[in-house]
């Protein structure tokens, strides 16, 4: 069953948007390239992220750049634990792995790296919003 929705303003549903990114992640099938695989997973990364900075009050860019968001984030008073903020590595998954020959094929280490920093930063940031940390 689908989550419950809301509005766009909501940090809840930025959360849902990347849960259910992280579920296309870690949806490992064998026709999907492992390059398709890391840009959802940095989709779950940068959405978390941009729930945090919402549930904040900062305004965010509309970038993919992650290390840039986590930088919002520390300004914002955020002090995000290391794996965290290795999310900046899925950066390059946002846009140079999406297109044939921008990049050289990915390997299973590392998919399993970007799906482990994607789950991080996400179970963090639902933790932060739900209050727990």
């Amino acid at each position: 069953m689908p989550p419950e929705r809301f509005s766009p303003d909501d940090p809840r549903e930025w959360m849902n948007r990347a849960r259910s990114s992280l579920a296309q992640a870690r949806h490992r099938i064998g026709e999907i390239y492992l390059e398709d695989l890391c840009f959802v997973a940095q989709q779950a990364a940068e959405k978390a992220i941009k729930a945090v900075l919402l549930h904040s009050g900062v305004r965010f860019p509309y970038v993919h750049d992650l290390a840039e968001l986590v930088t919002l984030m520390e300004r914002a008073g955020h002090m995000p634990p290391a794996r965290v903020r290795e999310s900046s590595r899925l950066t390059r998954y946002a846009v140079e792995t999406r297109y044939p020959g921008l990049s050289e094929p990915l390997t299973e280490e590392e998919y399993l790296e970007a799906l482990a920093i994607a789950e991080a930063v996400v179970r963090w940031a639902d933790e932060l919003i739900r209050g727990q940390k």
